[in-house]
């Protein structure tokens, strides 16, 4: 059974940068597009970046490009998300996820994804 467990969530002043990690087990690292999500408070869920399986090719949403960096680290079986240049719009609880074995290799939507993470705060004040 695939299990995904992020951390690094947290408070943060506006400026400043968090990292968040997403260490999977039960499923070679390969075999899978990895995405993050964020869901703030009575908004939907949305997606924020992906990365192909092999790392090769990476994806953002308008609203974090040239702020959020997405990486992997398949020998570890983990994904990360380096998160600079914090808003507090940027607030929201951060979700990571695999793709299906059809998931194209920057998957950007929910329903591509069928393995979620438990979900890390990230707060950021103004």
């Amino acid at each position: 059974q695939v299990q995904l467990v992020e951390s690094g969530g947290g408070l943060v002043q506006a400026g400043g940068s968090l990292r968040l990690s997403c260490a999977a087990s039960g499923r070679t690292a390969s075999d899978y597009v990895l995405g993050w999500f964020r869901q703030a408070p009575g908004k939907e869920r949305e997606f924020v970046a992906a990365i192909s399986r092999s790392g090769g090719y990476t994806h953002y949403a308008d609203s974090v490009k040239g702020r959020f960096t997405i990486s992997r680290d398949n020998a570890k079986n983990t994904g990360y998300l380096q998160m600079n240049r914090l808003k507090p719009e940027d607030t929201a609880v951060y979700y990571c996820a695999t793709g299906t074995r059809y998931a194209n290799d920057v998957a950007a939507t929910v329903a591509q994804y069928d393995t979620w993470g438990q979900g890390t705060q990230v707060t950021v004040s103004s």
